[in-house]
């Protein structure tokens, strides 16, 4: 039986995580810290050493060196993510960013037993991952797909399902568009799963995340003395992802400037750090997410045309959840069994109305908003069974209500604003660009349904500037 060792200081974290391998038939060993690891049998007897990056003392990416040969997962929060790189460079064998959910990790584990050499031959645990686990431990018919790893049996998702496995192989560039909270990043990682570089880092990246003074540096990378605060070279995301797939989340999102850099990647295959005239070859298969229109912002001067059409090779669209008919049943019910084993509660049921209002909810959050619901459900119940209301779901207000916020945020907007045919974010800028000259922005969170800190950073994120009235500051 594979022999697993977690190194993790946080009690809760770690004993979660135990009971999840456990339950999928691998037997674990777990320590707080480099040093108690160190006082396990010999590390060499370990199929798998899984370690959190910052332990109390030294951390974790020390165990790459004393693991005499036995692979190292590393975990680190998604803030951590250049962490994350620099531990591959010192020999990680790969890393999973927290949060992440129980398939993610049991699926990663499973991919590195199977690939990596010094592996024990019988490694991969034949028990059905959680996903493929109903309620009550009965097996249900099989909602997820084994080599992609996402749930869905609809036909748009069948037919997403195929384009996928057709693509994987190539290193043609992937441009996945669907709305937020479609699972656009488990697109992303399937399709580098069934690559042929599967064994090379995924990095992924959240354009928006990233402050636009900064992006051209986390992605190209600096020398020294480039910029003030630059006191070291530093190897950015494009060139840590060399051999490997590189994963822009948010692309829309990037500056012109940074644009113009990625454009030279996908034409000549190289990069140039900022403040550097030297150029370096790289090896990057890219695959790029949003949600937004590119071709209308390459119209607008808001996306370059050209390297709109070099993204464009290959597109994918991920289909909304309102949009895939009985698959958001079979997600429901999987987030409910995993939230419930991650709770340690009884076997719960979603009751009839429950169901009914699962399937008439439009879910403007997607399959992010479910799990919230889902997830919001379970700690509130105190019976076998969920009701609707427990879910958080106003299903009767739906067809006189946009949604504009994060799962979970409703907003309550007049029938006479023209949400039809738009995105929730089309709709959101819209909406401000209309009504700011004569609202203060008190009074637009208000009809958005949102606070005001939500509605600064969502004009932060789509580059809508705040317009004072002609009185100066509002109130």
């Amino acid at each position: 039986m594979t022999h697993i060792l977690l190194v993790e200081d946080e009690t809760i974290i770690r004993s979660a995580l135990r009971r999840l391998l456990e339950r999928n038939h691998y037997t674990v060993s777990e320590a707080g810290s480099v040093q108690e690891a160190q006082q396990q049998q010999p590390f060499s007897r370990f199929d798998l050493i899984i370690s959190d990056l910052r332990l109390p003392g030294a951390p974790g990416t020390e165990l790459i060196a004393l693991a005499e040969g036995t692979p190292v997962l590393i975990m680190t929060s998604y803030a951590s993510l250049r962490s994350a790189v620099d531990s591959m460079k010192l020999g990680a064998i790969d890393y999973i960013a927290k949060p992440f959910d129980h398939d993610e990790m049991l699926q990663t584990i499973a991919r590195i037993l199977r690939d990596c050499p010094c592996a024990a031959s019988d490694a991969a645990p034949q028990a059905a991952p959680a996903s493929e686990r109903a309620p009550g431990g009965a097996a249900p018919e099989p909602v997820a797909s084994d080599d992609i790893g996402i749930i869905g049996r609809c036909a748009a998702m069948q037919d997403l399902f195929g384009k996928i496995r057709k693509v994987a192989p190539t290193d043609s560039t992937v441009l996945i568009q669907g709305e937020s909270g479609t699972g656009k990043e488990l697109v992303a990682r399937a399709l580098h799963n069934l690559s042929r570089r599967t064994k090379a880092p995924l990095i992924s990246v959240n354009c928006a995340a990233i402050p636009e003074t900064l992006i051209e540096s986390e992605l190209f990378g600096h020398e020294k003395g480039a910029f003030t605060g630059a006191t070291a070279a530093r190897t950015g995301l494009v060139e840590a992802a060399d051999g490997g797939t590189l994963f822009l989340d948010e692309i829309g999102e990037l500056p012109l400037e940074a644009q113009a850099r990625l454009l030279r990647v996908l034409q000549e295959g190289e990069i140039r750090r900022v403040g550097s005239v030297h150029a370096q070859k790289v090896d990057v298969r890219l695959i790029a997410a949003t949600h937004r229109d590119l071709k209308n912002l390459a119209r607008t001067g808001q996306f370059r045309e050209d390297l709109y059409y070099r993204l464009n090779v290959i597109a994918l669209r991920l289909p909304a959840l309102r949009e895939r008919e009985d698959d958001v049943l079979d997600i429901a019910r999987v987030f409910l069994e995993r939230q419930r084993t991650r709770m340690g509660r009884d076997a719960l049921a979603l009751s009839d109305e429950a169901l009914r209002g699962i399937r008439q909810y439009h879910w403007p959050g997607n399959v992010r908003e479910l799990e919230n619901a889902i997830e919001r459900a379970v700690i509130l119940s105190e019976g076998t069974q969920i009701p609707l209301d427990l879910l958080g779901i106003d299903v009767e207000l739906q067809d006189n209500a946009d949604f504009l916020t994060s799962p979970g945020e409703h907003a309550a907007v007049s029938k006479h604003e023209p949400a039809e045919d738009l995105s929730l974010e089309d709709y959101f800028q819209h909406f401000v660009l209309e009504h700011q000259d004569h609202m203060t922005e008190t009074e637009l969170a208000r009809k958005l349904g949102i606070s005001r800190k939500c509605l600064w950073e969502r004009r932060q994120r789509l580059g809508i500037p705040r317009r004072k009235t002609g009185g100066g500051a509002e109130a």
